[in-house]
């Protein structure tokens, strides 16, 4: 888990996750079940970006602000604001990178960096059976 409920809440308010998770009663209580909903989303799409990566046996720090971010524009659903909507498109650029290899992953508390694991997607073809070679 990247991010927390607490994590969320310093980074937009009670006030909004009140808003964003129960706008059917606003002004009452958070609801924990859509905090984690979009928390796991938030996750999940991480994941997506550094399976190679995993398991990781520090979380960097960036990944925090991340996951909230993400958290918070899935809880926007279908209208997040400018701002929510840039950090989102922020925060996948940098795990774009972090994919690509060009942002490595901070060390572990032995100084370690995490290298991408051996086992990802190797691509086999056979030969060509046609040729542009005249017989």
């Amino acid at each position: 888990m990247y991010c927390t409920q607490s994590d969320l809440e310093a980074l937009c308010g009670e006030s909004e996750l009140i808003q964003l998770t129960n706008p059917d009663d606003p002004g009452t209580t958070i609801d924990a079940g859509q905090v984690e909903w979009a928390i796991d989303a938030a996750e999940a799409r991480i994941n997506r970006y550094i399976g190679p990566f995993l398991p990781l046996t520090n979380v960097p720090a960036d990944f925090k602000k991340i996951g909230c971010d993400f958290a918070r524009y899935f809880l926007y659903r279908n209208s997040p604001t400018e701002h929510v909507r840039k950090q989102y498109e922020d925060g996948i650029a940098y795990l774009e990178k972090v994919a690509a290899g060009k942002i490595p992953i901070g060390p572990d508390n032995a100084g370690n960096t995490a290298e991408p694991d051996d086992a990802g997607v190797a691509i086999i073809s056979q030969p060509s059976v046609f040729s542009d070679i005249d017989y």
